[in-house]
């Protein structure tokens, strides 16, 4: 006989396995398919990190949190999302024509070596992009537990080059695999990965595209992807970068778009994707970006 699960009292209500009950007055069984979809995910996620292993563990712990620039310059900031309080659910967004994950030719996530914190180099380390370097940190937050840290997810995250091109799909670029990797979200639900600041290519607001997956056994299929979005960056620290050499093109690109027109973050101006920086051209910018996201809702994409 199968024995029904027992709800435990907390100060804000009968919970199970840490969630509160949609239905207070009946039995867990009876909560509905939204509460069974948060449970299914949770568990996907705890048993996808233990599947990872030690090593991935580790990897997971060592990424370090974004800094900012040296003590011999004075970094600016250039302040965009709120912290945690209050935090809305990421939107979905396209993943591009160039997701490298299986879903648009390429699949990166099936390569031994993608776990990995910095993303300048190729996998095979035969090829590096040059740019400004830039560390961003994503904390990802589960809505649907009451906006706790999404401990032990896994974030693909990938971008362009400093002259707009794409890894894997752009001419030339086909067998290079750098500004793409994924990591895993520690007990605060951070990841952060060393990279370079992007460019600005024709029709886009300068961006960072990323995926939020159950955990790391489950970034093989596209389609396991619990949220998928992208990081606006500030314009005051891109019209910086973009004034030095190596992003040839991308200060006229810029002056083309906004936030606003963008037909990406056009919807909100980007309220809940603008990432806040700090940073220098010398030393290197930091971007943060909380994201919110909820399991309670199907992805649009």
């Amino acid at each position: 006989m199968t024995r029904i699960p027992e709800p435990i009292r907390t100060p804000d209500g009968p919970a199970y396995e840490g969630r509160l009950l949609d239905r207070p007055d009946e039995e867990v069984v009876d909560q509905g398919a939204a509460f069974d979809l948060r449970t299914l995910i949770s568990r996907r996620s705890v048993l996808g990190l233990a599947g990872l292993g030690a090593g991935a563990v580790v990897l997971a712990a060592c990424a370090p949190a974004a800094s900012g620039g040296g003590a011999t310059a004075t970094p600016t900031t250039d302040s965009g999302s709120g912290t945690a309080a209050g935090t809305a659910e990421i939107p979905d967004e396209t993943a591009g024509p160039y997701p490298g994950d299986g879903s648009n030719g390429p699949d990166i996530l099936e390569q031994a070596g993608i776990v990995r914190q910095d993303i300048r180099s190729s996998i095979d380390g035969t090829a590096t992009a040059e740019g400004v370097p830039l560390t961003f940190e994503l904390q990802i937050l589960d809505l649907a537990n009451g906006g706790v840290p999404f401990e032990g997810v896994a974030v693909y995250a990938w971008h362009c080059t400093a002259q707009g091109e794409y890894s894997m799909y752009s001419p030339g670029l086909e067998d290079v695999t750098y500004l793409r990797g994924v990591q895993v979200a520690d007990a605060e639900g951070r990841v952060s990965f060393m990279s370079i600041f992007p460019g600005c290519y024709s029709g886009r607001w300068p961006h960072i595209h990323f995926e939020v997956y159950p955990g790391a056994d489950a970034i093989t299929d596209a389609e396991n992807a619990i949220a998928t979005s992208q990081l606006a960056l500030p314009e005051a620290s891109c019209a910086e970068v973009y004034a030095g050499s190596g992003y040839a093109g991308s200060s006229g690109n810029l002056a083309q778009v906004t936030l606003a027109g963008d037909n990406v973050f056009g919807d909100d101006a980007g309220a809940s994707q603008l990432a806040t920086i700090t940073g220098n051209t010398a030393d290197g910018y930091s971007a943060t970006l909380v994201v919110g996201v909820d399991t309670a809702t199907p992805p649009a994409n």
